[in-house]
């Protein structure tokens, strides 16, 4: 089978920055046509306007993916630009700090919301797309989705309450929906991460040297990844290579799952 993505069509959302950005151009790379998506619009136009005006492949989409008419939009720009849908990646997400003993905490909601609910929202869309355009397509390989998760579903910190509980709900989801989606040729996975060195990781490096040797120590590895090492597990579940995988969680984390936890911070 081949790791190729050439002509296909992708929306990647959370594309604007970090490991969404990194799989949206490497996407572009390996030849398919990709959407990018996020609610940064200025972002995205400083990130990838400039590739937008140069390669017909890519295109830009602004918009906040909590609501089902930005869903919708989405899509139709997607068909309108490119006559079809054959990947979803939902690598948009959002961490924030949790106390774990405050009643009035929204943090697990809001964290639901953006992180589970959302992927989970787009993911039926574009679902219901790969199935329409499939009709007649006896290939049995129809389309591919491909959850970005983390660590911290299995490895937690106090203060990441919510981060956990919604890529925990995430993974989940990826396992059921491949399970509801199998009978359509639609194959539904996850890459699940440790550190990978982002721009708000670097930030967080700049003011914190403890926080590095923190990450690093607890590595097996003994080094933080970058973003591309994301993007190749990605596409190896984006392409044809994985086509009898569904359901699976690929952790991509230099082995940190693998020893005792330790109060370090898994974004």
């Amino acid at each position: 089978m081949s790791f190729s993505i050439s002509g296909k069509t992708a929306i990647v959302t959370g594309a604007a920055n970090g490991v969404g950005l990194a799989i949206g151009r490497q996407f572009v790379e390996q030849g398919a046509n990709v959407v990018f998506a996020d609610m940064d619009e200025k972002a995205l136009v400083h990130e990838v306007g400039e590739l937008a005006d140069k390669e017909e492949n890519v295109r830009i989409f602004g918009g906040d993916l909590r609501k089902k008419l930005t869903i919708a939009n989405l899509l139709s720009a997607t068909v309108d630009a490119f006559e079809r849908v054959d990947i979803l990646v939902n690598a948009s997400r959002q961490v924030m700090e949790t106390d774990p003993l405050d009643p009035e905490d929204t943090s697990v909601s809001e964290l639901l919301q953006q992180n589970t609910l959302t992927a989970l929202q787009v993911s039926q869309a574009v679902a219901r797309r790969m199935i329409k355009q499939a009709e007649g397509d006896s290939s049995g390989n129809i389309g591919a989705i491909v959850n970005i998760s983390s660590i911290a579903a299995r490895r937690t910190h106090p203060d990441l309450l919510a981060y956990s509980i919604s890529t925990a709900a995430l993974d989940q989801m990826t396992r059921s929906l491949a399970v509801a989606l199998a009978k359509h040729g639609i194959r539904v996975n996850a890459v699940a991460f440790g550190s990978v060195m982002s721009a708000s990781l670097k930030g967080r490096l700049r003011d914190d040297d403890d926080v590095r040797e923190a990450i690093v120590d607890n590595t097996p590895l003994h080094r933080i990844a970058n973003a591309g090492e994301v993007s190749d597990a990605v596409q190896y579940l984006a392409s044809d290579a994985s086509a009898f995988v569904t359901g699976q969680i690929i952790t991509v984390d230099g082995g940190r799952t693998l020893i005792d936890p330790a109060s370090v911070t898994a974004h």
